[in-house]
Parts: structure tokens; sequence; C-alpha cells
């Protein structure tokens, strides 16, 4: 078959923004842009695609100087655009405009790029496609509900916070299960129970995040935590300043941890679901729930830790992840001999039942 000029035109663009994706990659996230190119090759380029549509969301979110009302109308068009009825170009260049000066540079980056990240969506198959959109349609009308109502007071119970860790993380496992499964034929039969531990997985890790950012997102007016746990431990989690050794917040705080490492269990439940010969699929897994593990026992020995900084893991404990993960990530005997070892100094709380 004969390659027309208009083909080639049509593939270099696409060349260009697959490099300008991996690219993006690197600056907005070090831990997506270490896991995904363990992918097999013909997922890589879905999952990369579908991680920046919800940086693209998130950035709107994060924007410190926008009202909830326009955050709202700006993930409406874009849901637009990801779907084909919006224009890229025009989206941008407005929602770039109307971005906050103090927002990173690379986010800035990523939205004057929306044109070339939403090509490589445009670019996919049908499942891949209705994939990515329902996850940027569910992430992005429940971030702008979330807005509508955060501050400092924190969320009202465990079960908003179920429900927030949903919008911006479970999701974008159910999209991830569904390109999991449309690429390894033999994960049909576990499709309605990986889709359940995804989200489950993917709140382990949002939690992880939301524990470490706890100071962080203070300073910016925000909280997450679950106010209900914390009056049950006799804290008022609005008072609550950085680097406390309250031990009511610190009691609750022992609890959220004890739930966030119950749901890093169903994580590596859903990862042995891969087949073993599948470690690419499998150490995409592996290292995000390792790392987060690690994450977990850092805020556990420095409960009264004042900046996510501080409970950051080291790049030598990544590096030993990785070789970890690479020796045994075939045996799942092993590894979960190794989860057991990893979360024993994290206070496990059974709270979370096994979907």
């Amino acid at each position: 078959m004969d390659v027309t000029r208009q083909d080639r035109t049509l593939m270099a663009a696409l060349e260009r923004a697959l490099a300008y994706q991996a690219q993006s990659l690197q600056a907005v996230s070090r831990t997506f842009a270490l896991t995904i190119p363990q992918l097999p090759e013909v997922l890589r380029d879905a999952v990369g695609n579908g991680y920046l549509l919800c940086r693209i969301a998130d950035t709107i979110e994060d924007d410190p100087d926008m009202p909830w009302e326009k955050k709202a109308c700006w993930q409406a068009k874009f849901l637009r655009v990801v779907e084909g009825a919006g224009d890229p170009a025009a989206f941008a260049a407005a929602l770039g405009a109307d971005l906050s000066p103090a927002m990173p540079e690379a986010e800035h980056d990523l939205i004057r790029h929306t044109p070339e990240v939403v090509a490589i969506t445009h670019s996919l198959n049908p499942t891949q496609q209705a994939a990515l959109s329902r996850c940027v349609r569910i992430m992005g009308m429940g971030m702008a509900e979330f807005q509508q109502h955060a501050s400092l007071q924190g969320l009202a119970d465990m079960a908003a916070l179920d429900r927030y860790c949903y919008v911006v993380a479970g999701v974008v496992g159910e999209m991830l299960t569904s390109l999991f499964v449309e690429f390894e034929p033999q994960l049909a039969e576990h499709d309605a129970q990986m889709q359940r531990l995804a989200v489950s997985f993917g709140q382990g890790l949002q939690m992880t995040n939301i524990l470490k950012d706890i100071w962080d997102d203070w300073q910016r007016g925000v909280s997450w935590m679950p106010r209900a746990l914390f009056q049950r431990h006799g804290c008022d989690i609005a008072g609550v300043r950085p680097g406390s050794r309250d031990p009511a917040f610190q009691a609750g705080l022992t609890e959220l941890l004890g739930i966030a490492a119950d749901h890093l269990q169903n994580a590596l439940r859903y990862t042995l679901l891969i087949p073993a010969g599948q470690t690419g699929m499998r150490d995409f897994c592996l290292w995000a729930i390792a790392m987060a593990v690690l994450t977990l026992r850092r805020i556990a020995e420095n409960p009264a830790f004042a900046s996510g900084s501080e409970v950051k893991i080291s790049r030598r404990s990544v590096h030993r992840v990785v070789f970890l993960s690479r020796l045994l990530h075939r045996s799942d005997a092993l590894l979960q001999w190794s989860f057991r070892v990893g979360v024993k100094p994290l206070p496990l709380s059974s709270a979370v039942a096994q979907p």
C-alpha cells in the first residue's frame, strides 16, 4: 500500500507528539517516568497518554488562584477536547492564559502541548480511547465536586475520603485494568475482580500521597484528612499544625497508615493476577506498591514530620526496589513474603475488605 504525503505528515506529527509525551513524563512524574517504560511496548503509549490526560486534569485542580467554578468549567471543556468535540489548540491557549503563574513550568508546558497529547489519544484504538475518556470524565467531574468544599476543615469522614480517592486514583486503576485486559487475553477471566481490586490499589497509592503531602497541602489551605476519624481520637484536624506531636493527631495518622497499607495488600493481590510471564506489567505495579510501602514506613518512623520532603524515599531506596522486583517478579510466594516483611512495621488495620 502506498503511503501518501498526507499519511507521512500525520505519522511524523504523531512521532513528535510521542517524543514530547516521553519528555513530559520525565518532567511531571518521577514515578510514572520510571514505571511506564517497563510495560510492553504496545501498552506504553496508551498508559503514558492516559497519565498525561490525568495530569492536565490535575493541573486544573491544583491551580491555587483559580476559583472552583472556573475549574469545573475548564474540566468540562477538557473532556470535550478529549472526546473530539473541542479544539485542542484553542483550549490550550485559553487555559494557558488563565493558569496561575505560581504553577510549575512543567505544568504550563504540558498545557501548551495539549494538542500533541490529545493527538496521541485520538490515534489509539476505540477500546483504549473509551477507557481514557471515561477516566477523564469521572476524574474531572469528581475533582470539581471536591474543589467546591476544599478547606483546612478536611473531608467529613472515611466514606468521603474513599470517594475522593476513587475520583482521583481509583478510576485510574480501572482505566489501566481495561488497557491491561485488552492487551493480555489471559486476564479476561479476572476482569471483574481486577476492576474491583484496582479501585483499592488506587486508593492505597493516593492515601500514601495524601499522608506524605498533608503539610504541603496545608500550606495551600487544603486538607484531605477525614474529620470524623480524627475526632474519634479526640483531635480537631483543622487546628493541627505541621510538626504536631499531639498524641490524638498521631493516633489518627497511625490509623490511616494502617488503612493505606491494607489497600496496598489488595494492590499486591491485583498484581499477582497478572501472568508471571508478563514481568513488565508486574514490575509496573510492584514498583509503585513498594515505593508506597517505603513511604508509609518513613511516615510511621517520623509521624511529627512537617514537610513531604522529610518522608520522601531516597534514590537508593528506589534502586533497591527495582533490583528486588526484577529478582522476585516471577514468584508469587516470594512477592507475598517480601510484602509481609515490608509492611511489618506498619499498623495493618484489617479494616479494608478484599474486593
